[in-house]
């Protein structure tokens, strides 16, 4: 353990954190102490009028459109398993299981590109999305709805 760590555990122990003002109330997180002082008035404008910076809505896009492709195909995958005892032909199963992917994998490189444009975009590299590997998300949410059902 740290110097550090170590001192702040003794402090805790002897309560001095005990009776901190502010203690037990939300932190009050709409300001920005990072933020130009000339421009919070602005911002908090457009926050409180429901606007975000463009590359934020950006990131919830991606992140709209990623969950979406997922659902679709997590929903494809439900229904090929259950389908097995069904009426449908193994190959139709497969057929439209095969079709699911092909969409899945066009959706994910159309976010690439939109993930590779908004990383050009942000003011700061920890603010960047990693580019998604759909062989890797595929094996998640098949293995994930697996999961799901034991």
């Amino acid at each position: 353990m740290s110097n550090i760590e170590e001192h702040i555990r003794r402090a805790m122990e002897q309560g001095k954190f005990d009776n901190l003002p502010g203690k037990g109330n939300p932190l009050n997180l709409n300001e920005n102490p990072l933020e130009d002082p000339d421009w919070r008035l602005a911002h908090q404008m457009l926050r409180s009028g429901g606007f975000s910076l463009p590359w934020i809505e950006t990131y919830r896009d991606i992140e709209k459109e990623l969950d979406n492709a997922s659902q679709s195909l997590a929903r494809t995958w439900a229904w090929r398993q259950a389908s097995r005892s069904g009426e449908e032909t193994p190959d139709e199963i497969e057929f439209e299981w095969q079709q699911a992917v092909k969409r899945f994998r066009q959706q994910i490189t159309a976010l690439n590109e939109r993930i590779s444009s908004y990383n050009m975009g942000v003011p700061a590299e920890q603010f960047q999305k990693p580019i998604l590997n759909a062989d890797r998300e595929i094996t998640r949410l098949t293995s994930q709805t697996l999961s799901d059902k034991l």
